[in-house]
């Protein structure tokens, strides 16, 4: 398959999950990313807010905040195909956009730099086992991680990871891969 055979094929699984199911692997995956030296080790995080559809990131930014780590979330800039990440310090700061994204209000949040964030979340669709991955179709995150040397961490259920994904030379592996079953790479 190609890479938008993928997309429509993982969008479609991930549609297919009730949501007591993705809460608890939501739930489940989170614990096991609280557990990692990266988390523990990390004062800054990047991460997404995420969609109905997709794993639920609401139980990371709300441990971010207990722990008092600053929450940067990314706000792109379609015009330029460009983002960067700005910190929120409560859901109230974000504002829906297109596609149904939630991203952070530029007046009433601050930019972070690439080299203030000890981790980021990286977003995807299907992930294989040496780190490559599918997103949305954007680019955003291959081009912003282009900038960024820090850990970079990735989290999904199983079933959307499989052994071997077709990638470019301008995409990024993640360091990490979190599912409910465990960690790997």
């Amino acid at each position: 398959m190609d890479k938008s055979q993928w997309r429509k094929e993982l969008k479609h699984v991930l549609l297919s999950i009730g949501e007591e199911e993705r809460k608890e692997k939501s739930e489940a995956i989170s614990n096991l990313l609280f557990q990692t030296d990266e988390w523990k080790t990390a004062g800054c995080i990047g991460i997404t807010v995420s969609r109905g559809f997709e794993l639920d990131t609401s139980y990371i930014i709300d441990q971010a905040w207990r722990e008092g780590k600053t929450v940067a979330v990314p706000k792109c800039y379609s015009k330029h195909k460009q983002m960067e990440f700005r910190e929120i310090c409560s859901y109230e700061e974000l504002e829906n956009v297109y596609m149904d994204l939630y991203e952070p209000k530029v007046e009433v949040t601050s930019c972070i730099e690439p080299r203030q964030m000890n981790m980021i979340v990286v977003p995807g669709l299907v992930f294989d086992r040496e780190g490559y991955r599918i997103g949305y179709g954007g680019g955003y995150f291959d081009r912003y991680l282009q900038t960024y040397d820090g850990p970079k961490l990735s989290l999904a259920y199983t079933v959307q990871t499989i052994r071997s994904l077709p990638h470019e030379s301008y995409d990024i592996p993640v360091d990490i891969i979190i599912t409910e079953d465990g960690r790997f790479k």
